[in-house]
């Protein structure tokens, strides 16, 4: 059986979350996004550009990258000099199609690309879903830069996104996991959710044990519940709430 969580939580809680906005001096908007230990920095670019294959269509684009740095884990991480590793390619289309879900791309101001950078700093579990939590703060002050500056005259992020970690673990069901309950987990997931209710994405893996739909069902009622916190801790940052 698993014992106490490592930070003394109740199982449907979430570790103590933090959203530092305006942290890099050069970038249009960025967060610093903390979920207990784990860390991640998020900055948030806008160039007057698209790739050749969205050129003349007047609308935006929205993309994302993402990369752990060599000592944010126990044992250093390489650099990725010489090509991107498959977990981060998958994790940085993760957090590109989680903004893009809340992004009108018609309102732009035309063919403009904006770029969203997650470095994780620290990583102790749940680096994909702080990671697109911190985006979308990032995204909407690059885009508030964009709005007073005459380009746009409306933001055009109109919902929020953010994302939230759960799991089976010990035959407990958890919330946000952290790295030790992670490596346990006999189910892990990840859910991705707009302020609509409405699911962007579901990752989720029997990784010792398969799952009913009854558990499926519980597990992202369970999300659902810290992901509604997340938003409103995005709204408090940035003044909505």
């Amino acid at each position: 059986m698993f014992g106490t969580r490592t930070d003394n939580r109740k199982d449907r809680a979430l570790r103590e979350v933090s959203l530092e906005r305006n942290v890099m001096k050069n970038a249009a908007g960025s967060c610093l996004v903390k979920f207990g230990d784990t860390h991640v920095l998020c900055s948030a670019t806008i160039e007057e550009r698209v790739g050749g294959w969205r050129k003349g269509s007047g609308m935006g684009w929205l993309t994302a990258e993402y990369a752990m740095l060599p000592a944010s884990t126990a044992k250093r991480t390489p650099r990725e000099t010489k090509g991107r590793k498959g977990r981060s390619q998958e994790i940085e289309r993760l957090i590109g199609r989680s903004l893009r879900n809340v992004c009108d791309m018609a309102n732009m101001g035309g063919e403009v690309t904006m770029t969203i950078d997650c470095d994780v700093l620290q990583a102790d579990g749940g680096t994909r879903t702080a990671a697109i939590t911190g985006a979308w703060v990032a995204a909407y002050d690059a885009f508030e830069m964009w709005r007073t500056s005459g380009k746009v005259k409306t933001n055009p992020l109109y919902g929020q996104v953010a994302a939230v970690s759960v799991g089976l673990v010990g035959g407990r069901l958890l919330l946000d996991l952290d790295y030790r309950e992670d490596s346990q987990a006999e189910i892990d997931m990840n859910v991705v959710m707009n302020a609509k209710g409405e699911f962007v994405e579901v990752q989720g893996t029997g990784e010792q044990v398969s799952f009913s739909r009854t558990r499926l069902n519980e597990m992202l009622d369970m999300a659902e519940e810290g992901i509604g916190e997340l938003l409103r801790l995005q709204r408090e940052v940035i003044g909505k709430e």
